[in-house]
């Protein structure tokens, strides 16, 4: 009996680590997610519409993960100074002007955590150290 409740309370706190452990990294992703939901409402929503749609032939969608994975370094950049030319994004082209914005880079984290978790459903994070580097990479 004592054995088995010794191997119970072992593996009780072996779970209870590992869960722990997952939670810290789910509690940062929402609280990023959030903050970035309040970034974007701010910021992005007006020409890339409340889910991420875009606007017509005007706006990209920011929808199409595939694009924002293959541009996942440049995406902070294009955020904090802008971009200006053709884009293809979502099998459409595009060819205007995105201003460039005044987002440290901690907004930056945020919004694209909310966009890669709430508007297209992912999982993962943009950590402040990804965005900085990329922030310091920029052509």
């Amino acid at each position: 009996m004592r054995i088995l409740l010794t191997t119970g309370i072992t593996i009780g706190v072996i779970l209870s680590i590992l869960i722990g452990c997952q939670q810290e990294v789910d509690i940062k992703t929402a609280q990023y997610a959030v903050n970035g939901q309040k970034v974007y409402w701010t910021h992005c929503q007006n020409c890339h519409g409340e889910k991420g749609e875009g606007l017509g032939n005007l706006y990209p969608p920011l929808t199409d993960t595939t694009f924002l994975q293959t541009h996942r370094q440049e995406l902070a950049c294009i955020i904090k100074h802008g971009t200006s030319g053709e884009l293809e994004v979502a099998g459409k082209k595009f060819n205007n002007t995105m201003p460039a914005s005044n987002l440290s880079a901690i907004d930056i984290a945020y919004v694209l955590t909310y966009i890669n978790t709430k508007i297209n459903k992912g999982k993962n994070l943009y950590p402040l150290e990804e965005v900085e580097k990329s922030l310091k990479n920029c052509k």
